[in-house]
């Protein structure tokens, strides 16, 4: 791994694929990485004309008591470069794997957030973060697609992220930024050996590299190595199909991977999740799922718990479920026709649209009361007989458990007209067809729900 001093031609390679690209952002923390990648694109623009916009963007976690000292510092460097930043407030929640997973989540889920069809999201990942992952992963216990090489550029959201320092150690990153006088921000938590990143990075690799001096580019050869056993693997053992949900979850049929005990089905799943571009859980956190799969009741559920996502089994499959902070809401919303509203607990959005036939007649200055099940409601669907227990409705339609209580509900002067998107009740407003000048009225739900398997 050479340690030639750097400048902006090192990116020429990588970044001449890349013009076609509407707008350029590089994740800018203020740290030494990020500042040096920042400084030698803008660099590089400069010396070519026809490069994209190029923008950055800072994402404020709050977790540290300099946080807002730190923005204000990426806003000085970014106007004295002349660079647009955009700065975005990260909710961390703290998961399964850590604060540090939690906050890495939050920020990527901000990024895809923020990148527009075919732009592109630079991060200033260098060869010591490869093999400080690569050692943190094998210490985990990860497989082969676990201890496969970050790659050089994935999909993220509607764009692409890209991670041009790669080939580069840290070591000339830090003498770039000395060399050209860059005003970097150093995290406090970066000294933290209880964290097991920073313990690998002060106290075990040093004394990697006292006897093999050269053990980065090793490891990461050896890494790039397990990352194309892991893509003929991966060609071998095909994805399996996805189903969905009744309400849209993206979900394995059991079937495709019986026996669902076995490294097989352990394998597929794995296969499963990073084709949309999401991790691959521990494999003690799969095989206990795998476990409760293989001992389940026909009224079990067992769930995966990650941070970065849910697998439940529902019936015959298992679904990734929706992100929901909460369960519904008990506070009720109004809703007009026409309107669009934004639905709480990550539900989505909701309207009442204009309909040819079958829907409600509604005048247009009429509100409507949106709400959630509480227990003991009926409805009577359109062209079934006799009203039915909304409950027992849900189930009969394949509703998974975690949408019912989040299942959108009607009301108007007390009388329920819709479930959701999935039935109109029947009422004094129910109408086949409109009378002339007349309008119907029939709900839209847009659930939020991942399109990575789309």
């Amino acid at each position: 791994m050479a340690d030639a001093p750097l400048d902006h031609t090192v990116l020429d390679g990588q970044l001449e694929p890349l013009l076609a690209a509407p707008r350029w952002y590089v994740g800018f923390s203020g740290g030494v990485d990020s500042t040096v990648l920042l400084h030698l694109l803008q660099g590089w623009c400069r010396h070519h004309p026809a490069a994209p916009p190029l923008h950055a963007i800072h994402v404020n976690h709050g977790l540290q008591a300099q946080a807002d000292d730190w923005q204000v510092h990426c806003e000085w460097v970014c106007r004295l470069m002349q660079i647009p930043l955009v700065c975005l407030a990260g909710q961390v929640k703290t998961g399964a794997h850590g604060l540090e997973a939690a906050a890495r989540e939050a920020r990527y889920a901000l990024f895809e957030t923020q990148l527009q069809a075919g732009e592109i999201l630079f991060l200033g990942h260098h060869a010591d973060d490869q093999v400080e992952t690569f050692f943190l992963r094998l210490l985990r216990g990860a497989g082969v697609q676990g201890l496969a090489a970050m790659p050089p550029a994935r999909s993220l959201g509607r764009g692409r992220l890209a991670r041009p320092l790669l080939p580069t150690p840290r070591a000339s990153l830090a003498a770039y930024a000395a060399a050209h006088g860059l005003n970097c921000i150093e995290d406090p938590s970066n000294r933290d050996t209880a964290l097991d990143r920073n313990f690998l990075r002060s106290e075990v690799l040093p004394l990697l590299a006292r006897r093999w001096p050269g053990y980065r580019r090793t490891v990461v050869r050896a890494s790039e190595h397990i990352g194309a056993a892991a893509g003929l693997l991966a060609r071998a053992a095909p994805v399996p199909a996805t189903v969905y949900s009744a309400m849209g979850d993206p979900g394995v049929a059991l079937a495709d991977i019986e026996p669902v005990s076995s490294p097989q089905a352990a394998l597929a799943l794995r296969h499963w999740l990073t084709a949309a571009g999401l991790p691959a859980p521990d494999s003690a956190v799969l095989a206990e799922f795998q476990r409760q799969l293989g001992q389940m009741t026909a009224q079990a559920r067992p769930r995966l718990q990650c941070s970065a996502y849910t697998l439940q089994r529902y019936r015959d499959a298992i679904y990734l479920l929706p992100e929901f902070p909460a369960a519904g809401g008990a506070e009720a919303l109004s809703l007009a026709p026409g309107e669009i509203l934004e639905l709480p607990g990550a539900g989505g959005r909701f309207r009442l649209a204009p309909a040819d036939a079958g829907g409600l007649r509604l005048a247009p200055t009429e509100r409507l009361q949106l709400c959630w099940r509480q227990g003991g409601e009926r409805c009577r669907p359109r062209g079934r007989p006799g009203r039915t227990g909304l409950k027992k409705l849900l189930q009969e339609a394949d509703v998974p458990p975690w949408w019912r209580d989040r299942v959108p509900l009607l009301y108007l002067a007390g009388e329920l007209l819709a479930v959701g998107d999935l039935w109109l009740c029947h009422s004094g407003r129910l109408a086949s067809a409109p009378d002339p000048g007349e309008m119907l009225w029939q709900p839209r739900w847009e659930r939020n729900i991942t399109t990575a398997f789309d």
